[in-house]
């Protein structure tokens, strides 16, 4: 956690006023300690939140939300692969957009180090997903992405959630755009992810997603009469 943390700290340092949640989903690993020790060298910024059980990742990523001060967020994944250097283009984009309607910008992972078969499986569930929930998003699996924190929260919650912000977001009456991203190979754990639970299982949750969207009220916008 502590090269994360720094790559984090020295990519936002002096350019944005942030704060760094690391949430620890149950784990077994040390994380927690890791964390309170990358805290202890230089950034304060650092903030730690538990989970008593493991609760998945999209679990992970709604406490993360609801626990952030700010509103606009940013996550990536812990493993490494995601580079916090790309946070200050997703940044922009966002804060650049001629649209006011923006509020998710996805990173898309051209160059991906991964092997063959999760490559393989990955393709294979996007295009799946993107057929079915026609959301334009070359990479929905993606983790760093920033978003605003009040569409998010407003958001419908449920397992595996994180894999289809950009259909929920189109759902919510909001843009999404994509940004070229950098990708590194894995330097912690090992991936849970095939094709099984990549697309298989994951069918019952884009029939899911479908019927939300379907069952989509008209956003009300309200004014007060003075």
């Amino acid at each position: 956690m502590l090269p994360l943390a720094q790559e984090i700290h020295a990519a936002l340092q002096g350019r944005y006023a942030f704060e760094t949640i690391f949430v620890d989903d149950g784990s077994t690993d040390g994380t927690s300690p890791a964390v309170l020790a990358a805290r202890q060298q230089g950034m304060p910024e650092i903030r730690l939140i538990r989970h008593d059980v493991r609760s998945g990742q999209s679990a992970a990523v709604a406490t993360g939300v609801r626990e952030s001060r700010a509103p606009w967020i940013a996550t990536l994944d812990g493993d490494g692969q995601n580079d916090p250097a790309d946070i200050p283009n997703l940044l922009a984009a966002a804060h650049g957009a001629t649209s006011p309607k923006l509020r998710l910008v996805m990173g898309n992972r051209t160059t991906r180090r991964d092997t063959w078969l999760r490559r393989l499986s990955s393709r294979v569930a996007n295009a799946v997903r993107g057929s079915l929930l026609n959301d334009g998003t070359p990479d929905t699996g993606c983790g760093i992405k920033v978003f605003d924190r009040a569409v998010f929260l407003d958001m419908p919650r449920f397992n595996h959630m994180h894999r289809f912000m950009p259909a929920l977001f189109q759902r919510e009456g909001y843009e999404v755009v994509s940004v070229p991203v950098n990708h590194r190979s894995r330097t912690k754990g090992q991936s849970k992810y095939g094709v099984n639970n990549r697309l298989w299982v994951g069918i019952v949750d884009i029939f899911g997603v479908m019927w939300l969207i379907r069952r989509a009220s008209p956003r009300i916008r309200i004014h007060e009469e003075t």
